[in-house]
């Protein structure tokens, strides 16, 4: 094709193309309707997020207590774990029956009206 041929088949096709001007909102015209719906479309943004802020306090709130009560949990298995280290070590070193009732008396085997 040369050029004539290209210059006549564009000049065949219709220009019934419309300008109808820009799609979608336009930024300086709002309407009253669209004013109180970006109103009150702020407004449950702003109760939802405090919903939101509320909900992350009662979750970090139980996840303290949640982790007060396993340290307390830690502490009380490491006193009893150091109650049996050192009656494993005293029953190692001294294994008299006076320190061995005594031991088992702690425990709880042995109980006050049986040894009296």
């Amino acid at each position: 094709m040369d050029c004539e041929s290209i210059q006549m088949m564009s000049a065949e096709e219709p220009k019934e193309r419309k300008e109808c001007g820009k799609r979608g909102r336009k930024p300086g015209k709002k309407t009253s309707t669209e004013k109180i719906d970006i109103k009150a479309k702020l407004e449950r943004s702003r109760q939802s997020a405090r919903e939101c802020r509320a909900r992350k306090k009662l979750r970090y709130q139980y996840l303290e207590e949640l982790v007060a009560d396993r340290e307390k949990a830690v502490i009380t298995l490491r006193t009893e774990l150091e109650r049996y280290m050192l009656w494993s070590e005293n029953l190692t070193e001294n294994s008299t029956s006076n320190n061995l009732d005594q031991l088992l008396e702690e425990i709880g085997i042995l109980k006050q009206e049986i040894i009296s």
